[in-house]
């Protein structure tokens, strides 16, 4: 059986089936967007909400969306940058003897918008026992580009109610939840638990993260490389929803996302490139 599977997804989009010893993953090109992994024997690593949408030029619902070139809000465009509706290119793939599967997408030329164009974009998913993401931007203009990059990375928990989230002891962040301007707080509890509406961004966070899930028995480690950013997402049902999320949905997902946004923006001169990696692996509590 061939380990990778170029076919047609949900809304008859393209879709990248991944089987590998250890586990499957699936990617649709439209966003580069990692939908699925799962280890054998294992629940789902990535919450997908039931409700979520797949039409060409709309972001999906969960999974991994990349947020690029920016973060957030922004007047007269779309959240999150335009990366996460474009159409991505499969451009190499690789199968390492043990069977690791390594995936190289690329944003093509015609999907950047024209201040953009010469930022070459390459997105390279490795799927083995862990799910490795790198994000990769070259500026290959005359002049430097002020850019964010973020893995909004939404994860299956068994119940919200009973995870817990390690490595953000003492970390002071900006509190979205409580108003738009985002309010500096820090968190003094040894671990952060899930229990009402949460956003929030912590830009001194390099730091790994683990989120502890006594209902699945597990322990998912979120590692990140070339990240200062740390932001944690549970839109509670006090939260305006989208219409692509139900709201009883929140018990079984929360959001750590890994990247470089707000006061962490990068600014890459003319002729600098920049990778922000993630790491995403599980384990049995014991």
């Amino acid at each position: 059986m061939d380990p990778i599977e170029e076919t047609t997804g949900s809304g008859g989009l393209p879709l990248v089936k991944i089987e590998t010893p250890w586990s499957s993953a699936e990617v649709y090109l439209n966003g580069a967007h990692i939908t699925s992994f799962q280890k054998r024997g294992e629940a789902p690593l990535l919450f997908l909400s039931a409700k979520s949408f797949f039409k060409a030029g709309e972001s999906i619902r969960g999974g991994v969306p990349i947020c690029f070139p920016w973060f957030g809000p922004r007047e007269g465009d779309v959240a999150h940058g335009f990366v996460r509706t474009a159409q991505w290119e499969l451009s190499k793939s690789a199968v390492a003897d043990d069977g690791a599967v390594t995936l190289h997408f690329r944003l093509p030329e015609a999907s950047s918008r024209t201040a953009w164009k010469n930022l070459r974009t390459e997105f390279i998913v490795t799927v083995a026992e862990s799910l490795t993401m790198e994000l990769i931007a070259a500026n290959e203009s005359d002049g430097p580009l002020e850019i964010e990059n973020c893995l909004h990375t939404y994860f299956h928990v068994g119940d919200i109610s009973q995870v817990s989230l390690d490595g953000l002891q003492g970390v002071p962040f900006l509190d979205f939840a409580s108003g738009a301007t985002g309010e500096r707080k820090a968190e003094n509890d040894p671990v952060l638990r899930i229990s009402k509406e949460t956003n929030r961004v912590y830009p001194e966070s390099a730091g790994t993260v683990e989120i502890t899930d006594r209902q699945l028995k597990r322990t998912i480690r979120v590692e990140k490389f070339h990240s200062q950013s740390t932001v944690v997402w549970n839109p509670w049902t006090t939260q305006k929803l989208p219409n692509d999320f139900e709201p009883a949905e929140h018990c079984q997902m929360v959001c750590v996302e890994s990247g470089n946004v707000k006061q962490n923006k990068i600014s890459l001169a003319a002729g600098e490139s920049t990778a922000l990696k993630v790491v995403l692996t599980s384990a049995p509590i014991r």
